[in-house]
């Protein structure tokens, strides 16, 4: 899917800015009341959150469905384009009405979803647009919700003498079996775009390299048949090369790498002709595969030196703020790192392009987090999610499947290896071929295992790249890092047989900010460095860890429950991106680990 931009071919409408918004209160279930919006609406900021922009419980509790209203215009110079309606990303189901009639609907809350207008509006005249949506999570969602009155990390029935009681008893409220805040709405931006009547539809670039010269083999999808040209411009504007036709392969002489900060990630920039539409898509020639334990950017061994984050801020909460992108940006390259994981979902695709522009690695990761019951029920054959999953897979690629700093699929997060230990690997070998059967470039292709009895996994070592969350020394062997180093060289002492490439995707401890003490113990800022120290000197004797992605990046909301003092408190950051001293631990350790050849 192409993203929205204007050119002297293409117009662009923006609808971001104050909605009208009301709560459902449990009387309308989904369907578009013009009498009940009326009666109870008031104003709410899109793109963002509506949890915390209220100071009232309710918003921040709600469960169930919200709504959305907005009267827009199109200009009539508009009226010979076609024209499409936008979301970048509705949380996590949504109803969209045209005009009072439903003119689509959309799982998923990560990724974006479109509707042609063309024939349902008329320019020069008002538009009423409402969205329904729903912010319940359940076992048929990504991420995945309990549904037996347990939320994550806490329970939901204390001191109730049965669960039957409990359900009685308790609101109905979100259960996530996830450890991050629900946050629901239209979290990224809303816009109406156009283009000619015959149009491109979409662009598909895979680079490869010989020698000193560098290859794309692109194809055009277009909306009829039709003559294509493609010209290929240098950063510096200049023409390297051109082709006629909807496929093909362009050869660019000397070719400049995209090579991951601080090298020069080098951009180029297709533009593509068709009829009288035009598409300008930028690329990096650059290469990514796996070779025995080591893996390879442009035929080079690189090492991640990064972090899980999420897209979390106050006010916004999961809400796209480029502000913050930018900031985070800057921070991620302040702390010497070089990579993080989209944890756990697609994040905005602007974020992607600052990555290319600025040289930082991706794993890109499904919203399939916490996938997973306990050792009594079998989720892979109990929770209707598969055909979900793999829409979410497919519009992933469909999306990111051009940027050059994306360089690994993640299928998901934390899913239940141990207790259905066949169940789950039919699962994921057979959606891993399904992943890579989909992206045109073939890139690297996991899932991020959770802590648990390894040699009972059988799923994780069939992955491209082993990527692992383990706590020893704070969830396990809590505050003893001896015991805990020695545990976790015992794992690793097993991963090393498998002879593949690892990455530990999360490892850390909750700090307060502020909170320290002269001999370290927990939760304090002392102890977060010198349990980073401890764990990353056991990473330094192996080879065949390739990187190193402490969790978090920044502090981050997440339910209330005990386990939880004002949210997850890992981060490197506070939530504000304030640093911790771990913060300044991890600069000056990866300031000195170059990005290529640290383990040979």
């Amino acid at each position: 899917m192409l993203y929205p931009q204007t050119n002297e071919k293409r117009g662009l409408i923006s609808l971001d800015g104050l909605w009208a918004f009301c709560l459902d209160d449990g009387t309308n279930n989904e369907k578009i009341s013009n009498d009940f919006i009326a009666r109870n609406k008031e104003n709410i900021s899109v793109p963002a959150s509506y949890n915390d922009q209220k100071d009232e419980l309710k918003y921040r509790e709600h469960y169930g469905w919200a709504y959305y209203e907005k009267t827009f215009i199109v200009p009539e110079f508009f009226s010979s384009q076609r024209l499409v309606l936008r979301f970048d990303a509705v949380t996590h189901h949504a109803i969209v009405y045209i005009n009072g009639k439903p003119a689509a609907e959309h799982r998923g809350g990560f990724l974006p979803f479109e509707i042609e207008l063309t024939g349902l509006v008329k320019a020069g005249c008002p538009v009423l647009l409402q969205v329904a949506v729903d912010n319940r999570v359940s076992h048929s969602t990504l991420p995945v919700g309990n549904e037996d009155g347990t939320a994550f990390f806490g329970s939901d029935n204390a001191g109730v003498p049965s669960v039957e009681a409990a359900k009685v008893w308790r609101k109905k409220r979100n259960l996530p079996n996830f450890d991050f805040f629900n946050y629901a709405g239209i979290n990224r931006s809303v816009r109406v775009y156009t283009t000619p009547a015959d149009y491109i539809q979409d662009i598909t670039i895979v680079p490869s390299v010989k020698g000193s010269d560098g290859y794309i083999d692109y194809s055009v999808k277009t909306s009829c048949p039709g003559d294509v040209s493609v010209t290929v411009y240098s950063r510096e504007h200049e023409v390297v090369a051109e082709a006629l036709g909807a496929e093909g392969r362009i050869r660019i002489e000397n070719a400049r790498l995209w090579n991951p900060w601080p090298e020069d990630p080098y951009l180029y920039t297709a533009e593509v002709r068709f009829r009288d539409d035009k598409y300008t898509q930028r690329f990096g020639i650059r290469t990514v595969r796996v070779d025995g334990h080591r893996f390879l950017i442009n035929e080079k061994p690189f090492f991640f030196k990064g972090f899980g984050k999420h897209e979390d801020s106050a006010v916004h909460g999961r809400g796209f703020d480029l502000a913050y992108d930018v900031k985070d940006m800057s921070l991620i390259k302040w702390l010497g790192a070089n990579s993080f994981r989209t944890s756990h979902y697609p994040y905005a695709e602007e974020m992607y392009d600052l990555a290319d522009e600025e040289g930082i690695v991706i794993i890109d990761e499904t919203p399939a987090v916490g996938i997973g019951a306990g050792d009594k029920t079998d989720p892979y054959r109990t929770f209707d999610i598969r055909s979900h999953h793999e829409d979410v897979i497919r519009d992933l690629i469909a999306r990111d499947k051009n940027h050059p700093s994306v360089v690994m699929w993640s299928m998901a997060n934390e899913p239940d290896t141990e207790h259905f230990p066949e169940s789950a690997r039919d699962y994921w070998t057979s959606l891993y071929e399904f992943t890579h059967s989909l992206d045109p470039q073939d890139r690297p292709v996991t899932f991020v295992c959770c802590q648990n009895n390894y040699e009972r996994d059988l799923a994780t070592r069939e992955m491209d790249v082993v990527c692992i969350n383990r706590y020893y020394g704070w969830y396990n062997l809590s505050g003893d890092m001896d015991a805990a180093c020695y545990a976790l060289n015992l794992e690793l002492d097993f991963w090393q047989k498998i002879d593949k490439p690892l990455i530990m995707t999360e490892y850390g401890a909750d700090t307060l900010p502020g909170f320290h003490l002269t001999a370290p113990e927990m939760f304090s800022e002392e102890f977060q460095v010198m349990y980073y120290d401890r764990i990353n000197s056991e990473f330094d004797k192996r080879d065949f860890v390739c990187g190193e992605h402490p969790w978090n990046f920044a502090d981050f909301n997440t339910i209330q429950g005990v386990y939880r003092a004002d949210g997850n408190r890992k981060g490197l950051l506070t939530r504000d991106r304030r640093p911790k001293m771990s913060a300044h631990y991890f600069r000056k350790r990866w300031n000195s680990i170059p990005n290529f050849g640290y383990k040979g």
